[in-house]
């Protein structure tokens, strides 16, 4: 493991020299002096659908696993000692920990989107064992409150760009037809044909709605980690027209690195530019999407994502965090330790910092990355149930409150 390297060790953290180094193109970087960097991609909204693009999905933040360039090496900062507490206000530490009895429906679907290295559906055995949800028991408890819900699946570790375009065309495939309310003429010819058939062997059936083209729907998106960054590019970026496809009400973030995260620079830092080159050729040997990787780094994010895609006044954007701190045999364990120290209060990947974006409805306190997918709740609930541990954190009443925050927002 990279991070088990002494020199990337929480108190030994030090800079790299300055000298120009060859390095992947996902680093289209030119430095400029001391800890600035310049962009070369455009500005422009890129308004054309995927459909349009077809199988080239070409674009101008996706390049080539193949191409080098002159790339600085990554400048990692210590907190300094003197710099004040971090405000993680509002703390939820038992505002999630059991379900309630009622959660308030949105008005718009939720669309689900996973984060890095994620999916939808996982079967291991085909038919032989369950198939693995990323959202555990999230979608069927929302199934069960009646709230409308969409999950989705896109390139695993695709660049942005990629996974956006993915999202943006399963949203169009999955997104339902609005119903639409019947009217008093209907209703009156409907009753008049149930009252001309004059038995319940008649093949037509009245619903009560009638289906209409799914154009112009609103949804909510509820996206944890990665998957934040691609729901921005896809609004700010891809655009959906709202009457012709659907528009986005709403995003919420959860512990989505909107500044990058530092974990990424330390992995990049320690793999040398020497080796990644060969790292990237491998993977494109092995057919596998390389370009989320680099475009995790706290350099990408806040000099090339950032700059270039800015919120919608169409959207209301909502987020989330997570501080924990991991037992020491967490997988979490070292990367939260070395976050600490560079970004502060952070869930093993991601930092609080980090995470806020647009209105931040809090912290969850005692919440690790894979704790907001539901992942390891179930060893918890175990441990509770057996009186070893107080339960703190339950996932689906998460997911549930963030829906009946919705419903109460008017979305």
């Amino acid at each position: 493991m990279p991070w088990g390297s002494q020199r990337l060790h929480a108190g030994a953290l030090i800079r790299q020299s300055q000298r120009p180094r060859k390095i992947h193109a996902h680093f289209r970087h030119t430095y400029i002096q001391h800890n600035q960097w310049v962009h070369h991609e455009s500005t422009a909204k890129d308004t054309t659908s995927p459909n349009q693009k077809g199988a080239s999905r070409t674009s101008t933040t996706t390049e080539s696993n193949t191409s080098e360039e002159t790339f600085p090496p990554i400048s990692i900062k210590l907190l300094s000692e003197t710099q004040p507490p971090e405000d993680l206000s509002p703390l939820l530490t038992t505002s999630f920990s059991h379900l309630q009895s009622e959660y308030k429906t949105p008005r718009h679907p939720i669309v689900l989107a996973h984060g890095l290295m994620g999916f939808d559906e996982l079967r291991l055995a085909g038919k032989l064992l369950p198939s693995v949800h990323y959202w555990r028991g999230i979608k069927d408890a929302f199934n069960a409150h009646g709230i409308e819900c969409i999950t989705t699946a896109v390139p695993t570790t695709g660049s942005i760009d990629e996974r956006a375009r993915a999202l943006y065309s399963q949203i169009l495939e999955k997104l339902p037809p609005e119903p639409e309310p019947e009217s008093e003429g209907t209703k009156n010819e409907a009753a008049e044909r149930s009252a001309s058939s004059g038995s319940s062997t008649s093949t037509t059936t009245i619903t009560g709605t009638q289906p209409r083209t799914p154009k112009g729907r609103q949804i909510n998106i509820v996206a944890h980690s990665m998957g934040g960054l691609d729901a921005r590019y896809l609004i700010s970026r891809l655009c959906p027209d709202p009457e012709t496809e659907f528009r986005v009400a709403s995003l919420t973030t959860i512990a989505t690195p909107h500044r990058g995260s530092s974990a990424a620079d330390m992995l990049f830092r320690d793999i040398g530019p020497d080796l990644l080159p060969r790292l990237y050729k491998l993977l494109s040997r092995l057919k596998i999407s390389s370009g989320a990787f680099s475009q995790l780094t706290t350099p990408y994010v806040n000099t090339r994502f950032n700059p270039v895609t800015p919120n919608s006044a169409q959207t209301r954007y909502f987020s989330y965090g997570a501080s924990a701190t991991p037992h020491l045999l967490s997988v979490f364990r070292v990367s939260h330790d070395l976050l600490a120290v560079v970004e502060g209060a952070n869930d093993g990947l991601v930092s609080v910092r980090s995470a806020r974006w647009g209105e931040y409805k809090g912290t969850l306190v005692g919440v690790t990355h894979l704790d907001l997918i539901n992942w390891t709740n179930r060893i918890k609930r175990v441990a509770a149930r057996l009186g070893l541990v107080e339960q703190k954190f339950n996932a689906v009443a998460f997911y549930l409150g963030v829906a009946d925050m919705l419903a109460k927002e008017g979305l």
